[in-house]
């Protein structure tokens, strides 16, 4: 079977956004699912978007759950809202679908610009281990419905994670935690609904050599960039992406 000009392009611009994707996960702990959604979704469906990131995201996510000695004392911080994202994902997978159509991309443009001007702002909520214990829930099954309709975990994860006070190692570690639990059960969401066929396996298999690759030299960055200012300009350009992936929805509509 040979394979056209046209697909190996294809493959190769997918190749290309896992690389970056991954890299910009290396160097500010987040952001693969992210990027790699809003690229994605620039030439391909949401769903087939989605499914395609399964894998590397998965991977990447267990990578950042270490280390083994301080897993335990975080996940029992986060718990309860990976129990309200387990519920939020898989209840927005069965009411409102996985990502899919011009609903899903202006959701999705939706969610990576209030992320990003969040981050932007430069605004620290605090929450309490009290408030925690009702909040978490609430933000879990919020992450969850975002989950399942932009196939995004970052939001409201991330503002509530960094709430709660981590250290810098701590906080990386329990985003690999909660994206992990959105990427295993995000992958159960679509295969219920039938949008994660085995042949999407293979793909998406392919695609974690490069987010991977991306990973290591982000990590090898980390210790020599201005991280500050690398994310600042990825908010930015998050901010412009979002904004124009929710414009073209509102256009084609």
């Amino acid at each position: 079977m040979t394979i056209s000009n046209d697909a190996m392009g294809l493959w190769a611009a997918a190749a290309a956004v896992f690389l970056l994707a991954g890299l910009i996960k290396g160097v500010i702990g987040l952001g693969l699912p992210t990027v790699a959604m809003a690229l994605l979704a620039l030439w391909m469906s949401p769903a087939q978007a989605a499914a395609l990131l399964i894998v590397p995201s998965l991977v990447t996510n267990l990578w950042q759950t270490g280390p083994r000695a301080s897993f335990g004392a975080v996940f029992r911080r986060i718990g309860r809202m990976q129990a309200g994202v387990v519920v939020g994902t898989l209840a927005g997978a069965w009411w409102l679908g996985v990502p899919a159509g011009a609903w899903a991309s202006l959701a999705l443009g939706v969610a990576l610009v209030i992320y990003a001007l969040w981050g932007l702002t430069g605004r620290q909520l605090h929450v309490s281990d009290a408030q925690a214990r009702w909040l978490g829930p609430v933000v879990g099954a919020a992450t969850g419905l975002v989950t399942s309709v932009t196939g995004v975990f970052a939001v409201p994860a991330v503002p509530y994670l960094q709430a709660l006070g981590f250290q810098r190692d701590a906080l990386i570690q329990a985003m690999g935690i909660s994206f992990t639990t959105s990427t295993v059960v995000l992958a159960l969401g679509l295969a219920a609904n039938g949008s994660y066929p085995a042949a999407v396996l293979g793909g998406s298999l392919a695609m974690l050599v490069p987010a991977v690759g991306g990973m290591v030299l982000g990590t090898w960055l980390r210790q020599r960039l201005p991280v500050a200012v690398f994310r600042r300009c990825f908010l930015i350009g998050l901010t412009l992406l979002g904004a124009y992936m929710a414009l073209r929805a509102v256009m084609s509509a």
